[in-house]
């Protein structure tokens, strides 16, 4: 569970809201082009494809980027960090959304084998590439085609169920194998 600090910041991010409380907010603000770009990308993949869901993306992006920006715990120079927190997507026909996501953070590309390749997982010819035969941009999230996805998605709710077991076997590992000043 997330706890929020001194104040409770979950609407911070809200760019439909007027007056957002955040100090990197307001107009030309940081955060607010971050999530514009995100939407952006989203939004002309879909249309380029002319196959997809933009509304998620579209209405997803604030809540998203302020889990990624603020609390997630990732490298995105090592994907298979195995201390990471892992972001499942369960509604996995709002992939566009983690597509961009991936691309900005500049999540780099590895190979089943877990060995870096030294490629971006996601390009933006991947991203023009969207639900196309062969792109590393499918339609729905598919774990070890792309780098950054955490679990193939689709079915409505199916990352619930999983996201439950990631955490229970990150649980049983910490218990199992984490010391004191191991981290």
């Amino acid at each position: 569970m997330v706890e929020a600090g001194p104040r409770d910041t979950r609407h911070d991010l809200d760019t439909n809201r007027p007056g957002s409380p955040s100090g990197r907010e307001g107009p030309g603000g940081a955060d607010r082009l971050c999530i514009n770009t995100i939407r952006t990308l989203s939004i002309d993949a879909v249309q380029a494809a002319k196959s997809g869901h933009p509304g998620t993306p579209m209405a997803a992006t604030p809540t998203v980027y302020c889990l990624w920006q603020r609390f997630l715990r990732y490298d995105p120079e090592d994907p298979r960090w195995p201390n990471r927190d892992r972001f499942v997507l369960s509604n996995g026909h709002a992939s566009m959304l983690l597509y961009s996501l991936i691309h900005l953070t500049g999540v780099k590309a590895a190979n089943e084998s877990y060995e870096e390749v030294g490629r971006p997982a996601v390009t933006l010819d991947d991203i023009r590439n969207f639900r196309q035969a062969g792109s590393r941009c499918p339609g729905h999230p598919e774990y070890g085609w792309t780098s950054g996805v955490e679990a193939t998605t689709g079915p409505l709710g199916q990352g619930l169920g999983m996201s439950v077991g990631m955490a229970v076997a990150g649980r049983w590992l910490a218990a199992t194998y984490n010391r004191p000043d191991f981290e």
